[in-house]
């Protein structure tokens, strides 16, 4: 059967199947943890160091458990290929690196994107290529700065973090296009499931695969996903840095995207259910969610995501940063922690945590206030996590305005 043929979440429970094991099939991908690899001569030993070769050599170039974890990703983004990297940030610099930036380049990225992607654009700088910040939903300022900065590639979010901002990505890359512009977007928040961006003209998409394509909070990976010039170019800096992700890593990955699609027809559910629920507290100022009416961008996201949201959301407290870390503090199900997309929910808080490097006047005009906190809808029971959430918000808010749901 041609995989064309094939609907996503096929594609998703066959990742890594039907390894040739001898004169046997495995039902499993095979972890292969062997840092080094012998041909019947040392000419295919030398073949297999070079970037053409196709073969296995030394583990830093490639290796068959990682390979085969590419080769599924490449499938479910409809990319020519993926390369696979030991993080999300490794990924990230590589993505920015590989397209050739050079000293003198510029770089356009959205405002909001995320506080450690902001990071690294900031340390480019060293090396005098220039970051210049721009709101990605506003196509006139985009197209004037596409036009006055002639930037090497432009940097952005499928759905930001963490304020669940949605940008028109077929809009933008048209625009990006006219200026010989290329595009890069991360697609960590909706993952394929929800949006493949190579089909809407993207050059480079970028994962952190620690997130929902792992999904169990146990591997720590990244991917970017390009056409084969890009990759290979992606490739041999991955190559002469070190970055590979390891076998170990590279299989646990691969065994959580075989049910990526069920995870996320659940996270999607719950998160919808637990924002709406969330609008109606007196205890919440404001709630981030694609999937609401009031979200600026719900029609593009609707459009774009086939009427799913995802998993993630946000919310400001009416609370000060004490109350707000008390909040955190006091739940029992919900788990405080730095990560998201795992089966378990987490919650963490922006200002001191994934946009820690951003001063308070940028997290100002971020828009991230001392009472946010992103929220990472696990699989749980959605009655039980309204109950944790009711329970911590007593520890915030007078007994009047919290309703007892235990």
């Amino acid at each position: 059967m041609n995989e064309s043929e094939l609907d996503f979440e096929t594609l998703a429970v066959q990742s890594g199947l039907r390894t040739r094991i001898g004169d046997s099939i495995s039902t499993a991908p095979p972890i292969v943890p062997s840092t080094t690899f012998t041909h019947e001569s040392i000419e295919g030993v030398h073949a297999a160091l070079s970037p053409d070769g196709g073969g296995f050599a030394y583990a830093r170039n490639a290796n068959p458990t990682v390979v085969a974890l590419e080769a599924a990703v490449a499938r479910l983004e409809t990319a020519a290929e993926c390369v696979a990297f030991g993080s999300g940030m490794a990924a990230v610099h590589a993505a920015l690196l590989g397209p050739g930036l050079a000293a003198g380049d510029i770089v356009l990225a959205a405002s909001d994107l995320y506080g450690v992607s902001r990071a690294l654009l900031v340390q480019l700088e060293n090396y005098d290529i220039k970051a210049v910040l721009v709101d990605v939903l506003d196509p006139d300022g985009l197209e004037h700065a596409l036009d006055e900065y002639r930037p090497r590639l432009l940097f952005l979010e499928s759905i930001s973090n963490p304020l669940l901002k949605v940008p028109d990505v077929a809009s933008i890359v048209t625009a990006a296009k006219q200026h010989r512009c290329l595009v890069a977007l991360d697609n960590t928040f909706a993952t394929p499931y929800l949006f493949r961006p190579i089909r809407f003209g993207v050059d480079i998409v970028i994962h952190s695969a620690t997130k929902y394509m792992g999904g169990h909070g146990d591997a720590v990976a990244g991917f970017v996903s390009t056409h084969a010039s890009l990759a290979r170019r992606i490739r041999d800096m991955r190559t002469l840095t070190g970055g590979i992700v390891s076998p170990f890593e590279a299989w646990l990955t691969l065994r959580g995207m075989r049910t990526l699609p069920v995870r996320m027809a659940r996270h999607c559910a719950s998160a919808a259910e637990l924002a709406a629920w969330l609008q109606g507290q007196e205890w919440v100022k404001r709630v981030y969610y694609p999937g609401l009416e009031h979200h600026a961008q719900r029609e593009t996201a609707a459009r774009q995501f086939g009427d799913r949201f995802g998993g993630m959301l946000s919310f400001d407290l009416d609370a000060d940063r004490a109350g707000t870390l008390r909040f955190l503090d006091s739940l029992q199900l919900v788990t405080p922690g730095t990560s998201l997309g795992d089966v378990e929910s987490l919650v963490l808080y922006p200002p001191l945590s994934s946009h820690r490097a951003l001063c308070r006047e940028e997290l100002g005009e971020a828009g991230i206030g001392d009472g946010l906190v992103r929220m990472s809808v696990g699989l749980e029971s959605v009655g039980d996590l309204i109950a944790d959430l009711e329970r911590a918000a007593r520890s915030v808010a007078s007994p009047s305005r919290v309703h007892d749901v235990s």
